[in-house]
Formats: structure tokens, sequence, C-alpha cells
């Protein structure tokens, strides 16, 4: 029979690990990938494995190589420590593994929650993300921010749900806003190379992401939890690009780098 290998990268979560684990209990293994908390992450992960490893963080998809690395199953199942896993989709992993059929990978369908309620518009929902593959038939897909993995292979898509905590506070959302769009900024440059920051993307970018998001992915529907979270999703924007434009003033101007990848956000973090 097919064996699955769980992989969860962690930093502070000890008021979500246990509500993760718990819904992966029926996995061969689980590997934890911590970045050296603070909290009691480590001691909560331990009631349900001993296979908990701890390097710094150099990006989610390359920290969750490395967990990939010590993993010792046929497929691999990647979450978040936000993340719960029901039980019709459990038991359709498990149906889907063992069977005899062409995919190599699957979708995953994940519902989010963000500020006391369950998030079903505005782009947030439905959200497939491709997080259960075979050990053998993946490459990795990495970049600062938002990196991921693509299979080497035919993909199939689950219908159970894996639930996503994603913000309890509006305060969460805007502490890790700050470290994202930071990291976004490598990214952008990456995928446009040369392309300028400009006043106008500061002012049409965050207007585009709000009506996309509140108008034509209907987040309305969400009532006020729809009109916030477009609202930061602007925000999200003009901060992208008000970072764009200030690191590529810095270095035009020779002047010292804001931080845009790992290796620096890193280090400011260790500084303060």
């Amino acid at each position: 029979m097919a064996t699955v290998s769980v992989i969860l990268i962690t930093l502070n979560e000890e008021r979500n690990i246990d509500r993760c684990l718990r819904s992966v209990h029926w996995a061969d293994e689980i590997v934890v990938v911590d970045s050296f908390s603070r909290d009691r992450t480590v001691e909560r992960a331990r009631q349900y494995t001993d296979r908990i490893y701890q390097h710094e963080y150099p990006g989610s998809s390359r920290q969750v190589e490395r967990g990939i690395g010590y993993a010792t199953g046929e497929w691999i199942l990647i979450l978040d420590a936000d993340e719960e896993v029901s039980p019709e989709l459990a038991g359709e992993i498990r149906a889907s593994i063992s069977a005899a059929g062409p995919n190599v990978a699957y979708r995953i369908l994940r519902r989010p929650w963000a500020f006391g309620r369950w998030i079903d518009h505005g782009g947030w929902f439905p959200d497939y993300q491709l997080r259960l593959f075979r050990k053998d038939r993946y490459h990795p897909e990495h970049q600062e921010v938002h990196g991921g993995f693509g299979a080497d292979g035919p993909v199939g898509q689950l219908s159970g749900l894996v639930y996503h905590y994603t913000y309890e506070t509006i305060y969460g959302y805007v502490a890790r806003m700050n470290d994202y769009t930071s990291l976004e900024v490598s990214n952008k440059m990456a995928s446009s190379p040369g392309r300028k920051a400009r006043a106008r993307d500061l002012l049409l970018s965050p207007l585009s992401h709000f009506v996309r998001m509140f108008i034509v992915k209907r987040g309305y529907r969400d009532g006020v939890h729809g009109f916030v979270l477009a609202l930061l999703e602007a925000t999200y924007a003009m901060l992208l690009y008000a970072k764009l434009w200030e690191y590529q003033s810095a270095q035009s101007e020779g002047r010292s780098l804001p931080p845009i990848n790992n290796d620096a956000l890193n280090q400011v973090k260790r500084v303060s």
C-alpha cells in the first residue's frame, strides 16, 4: 500500500499546530521543519512525531524541500500550520494514492477563514493548490515568497477541503503583509526584469485590485469582511509598488538597499 509523508514547516505556531497535526494522525509519517520557534511549537509537535528538524528559514518552498529530503513516504502532502485536513479529504487522499491511476499529483481545495468567518468570494475561494504528489515526480518552483511545486506527469483534483485559518485579526494580516510585500519585490523583478515602478502604479494597481476583488469576483457577497479584505489587498498592491520604487531608487543612487529576500529579512530580524 502507498505511504504518505506530511511535511509541515513552522515558526511560533503553538496556537495552530495541535489542530493541524490532529487532522493528519492517519498519515504514515509527519515531518516538521521548524525555524527555531521561540514558543512551545516544537514541544507540541513532539506529541505527534519525533521527526522534527530545525533550520533557519530560507523561504517556504526551500524549507519544504528540506522536509521532503527527510521524508520516507512515496507520496508527499504539504500543509501549513494554520491548515486542517477535513475527514472527507483524508479519506479521499488515502483512496487516491492507493489507486493505480495515472496521476502523479493532486490539487487540493482550500477554504479560507478570516476575521471570524469563512470567505467564499473575492477570489479567495475556490482556491486549488498542488499539495499532494509522488516524491519521485515533482519539481520545485522557488520564489522568495509564494513559491510552490509542479508535477512531472498528470495532475488530478480532489474535492475534500483543507480548512485554512488564514487571518485571525487585521493586526496579523498587516504584520504578514510587511514581510510578504518586501519579498514580493524580488518576485516582481525576476518576472519583469527592467520593469520600473511608476507613480501611476501606486494609484492604479491598488484601485484595480479593489475593483477586481470586491466587484468582479463578488467580494461584496461576503459583506463587510469582503470589503475589508479588498481594501487590505489594495493596500498590499500599493505597498508592493512603493517598495519596488524604494529599492530601485536606492539602487540607482548607491544607497543602502532595503531587504527584499529571506536572508536579508532574517538579518534585519536578528538585529531588531
